[in-house]
């Protein structure tokens, strides 16, 4: 019994450090980020042409939602010569995505109240 509740520990707690990964405060961020939230909060103005268009979660590592509930946006990358890796992905609930390796991976934006 003692090594089953061990076990079950051990799974739960790796199953916390995977769920927090996954997450990141939005002060954590790089500042571009942060500026990109701040105009997507704001409605704009965007700087990109794309900022805004429909995201559609080809690589399904978002939660599965209707087409055109996510919406990216450009994340600024110092030294790229285009629009780079980083983006915000939010849904049309309010919630923020950050990925800064072009849709590979994502953390979810913790937003301070």
């Amino acid at each position: 019994m003692r090594l089953f509740a061990g076990f079950l520990a051990l799974v739960l707690s790796f199953a916390a450090f995977c769920s927090s990964a996954r997450e990141v405060e939005k002060k954590q961020l790089p500042k571009e980020a942060v500026e990109t939230i701040a105009l997507i909060k704001k409605g704009g103005p965007f700087p990109h042409q794309r900022d805004g268009v429909t995201f559609r979660n080809r690589e399904k590592n978002l939660p599965a939602r209707e087409r055109g509930w996510y919406r990216e946006y450009t994340v600024k990358t110092p030294g790229a010569r285009d629009r780079g890796a980083r983006r915000i992905v939010a849904g049309r609930d309010g919630t923020l995505y950050y990925t800064d390796d072009h849709y590979r991976s994502f953390k979810r934006v913790l937003d301070e109240p």
